[in-house]
């Protein structure tokens, strides 16, 4: 057995193993689109491992008069007006959940931070421990923080008891994507487009996420 079969195994085995009643929250928050198809392949990768998935959106802060001035965002705005804003019950119904966001200065926007500081009750209840959650991002460049703010984004979730399925190196399609162990995250260009091809990284990471709770969620029936 070569080196790369032994740190990764039969990929191809595990992504056909189908994952039952295991419960997905994908929670993000998404200025011009990036972190919401990111969200959006998520669910793909998940439901094809037989998970219940939800896509859910933080609320915004921003002032409306700012989103008006920024043609793209102002434009993502009105093409996800649809999408579930995310709810406390939320995070109760999953067994999973995934964060996507993009970074600010190396952190989660605001946006994703004031949703999280509304959590103490279910902390403080012990509702949120043992939940299996991952991470990912995006930012203009691929030292623009991208690891510092899926680690910032962890760093609640270890106060919550929760487990953190980093997808670290199970897999090959994580080298693609740019080689980040601790979420795929992914650089944006100028014209908003996607650098690299993360596609298949974040259904692996997805993948994982639910067999993770699947371990958990059996090994607490």
């Amino acid at each position: 057995m070569g080196f790369l079969s032994k740190l990764f195994g039969d990929s191809s085995d595990k992504e056909n193993d189908t994952m039952t009643n295991v419960k997905l929250a994908v929670i993000y928050y998404s200025m011009g689109g990036t972190n919401y198809q990111l969200s959006k392949w998520a669910e793909e990768g998940a439901k094809e491992a037989g998970a219940e998935v939800r896509v859910l959106k933080v609320p915004e802060l921003a002032p409306q008069s700012v989103i008006e001035g920024n043609p793209a965002w102002k434009a993502h705005v009105e093409a996800t007006k649809d999408v579930q804003e995310v709810k406390l019950d939320d995070l109760e119904w999953a067994d999973a959940i995934i964060f996507s966001v993009p970074t600010r200065f190396g952190n989660m926007p605001a946006q994703m931070k004031q949703f999280l500081d509304t959590t103490g009750g279910l902390w403080f209840n012990g509702k949120l421990v043992n939940k299996v959650v991952s991470a990912m991002t995006s930012a203009q460049n691929p030292h623009g923080g991208q690891e510092a703010t899926i680690l910032s984004l962890y760093t609640t979730m270890y106060h919550w008891g929760a487990i953190v399925a980093a997808p670290g190196y199970t897999d090959p399609v994580t080298f693609g994507a740019g080689g980040n162990p601790y979420g795929t995250s992914v650089t944006v260009g100028q014209d908003g487009k996607m650098i690299e091809d993360v596609e298949a990284a974040v259904k692996h990471q997805a993948k994982r996420t639910v067999t993770v709770a699947e371990w958990v969620k059996k090994a607490n029936q």
